[in-house]
C-alpha cells in the first residue's frame, strides 16, 4: 500500500500534514500558537479538508483545485466561526483581512 502523500502548507505555517483521512496534526501559526488539526476529507490531487483548531475554535478548512484553463483554479474554504463567541468574532475578522495575504504567498511557493 502507498504511503499517503505529505502535504507542504510551510508557505503558510509549519505542520506534519499527510493526506489521510482521521490523521492528526499541528500547525505552528507563530504567535497564535500551535493549533490541532485532523484530516476529515481526501481526494488525491483535488480536495483537502481539516478541522482547525478543535475545542476552541472549531472550524474546518477546505483546499480544493480544479482544472482550469492551462492553470488550476484554487478554492479555499474556512467555515464554521462561532459569530456568537468573541473568539469566533476575532478569528473570523483576522482571517478575513489574513487569508488575502497569505494566499499571495502562494505565488511564491509555486
Amino acid at each position: 500500500m502507498k504511503p499517503p502523500a505529505v502535504i507542504r502548507l510551510g508557505w503558510w505555517a509549519k505542520g506534519d500534514v499527510k493526506a489521510e483521512v482521521g490523521h492528526h496534526f499541528t500547525l505552528d501559526m507563530g504567535p497564535f500558537g500551535h493549533q490541532p488539526c485532523e484530516v476529515l476529507e481526501v481526494i488525491a490531487e483535488r480536495r483537502l479538508k481539516y478541522s482547525f483548531a478543535p475545542g476552541t475554535l472549531n472550524t474546518t478548512i477546505t483546499w480544493i483545485l480544479e482544472p482550469a484553463g492551462n492553470g488550476t483554479k484554487l478554492t479555499l474554504i474556512h467555515e464554521g466561526f462561532d459569530l456568537d463567541s468573541p473568539l469566533g468574532q476575532q478569528a473570523f475578522k483576522g482571517m478575513g483581512s489574513g487569508w488575502p495575504g497569505i494566499l499571495g504567498r502562494l505565488d511564491q511557493a509555486v
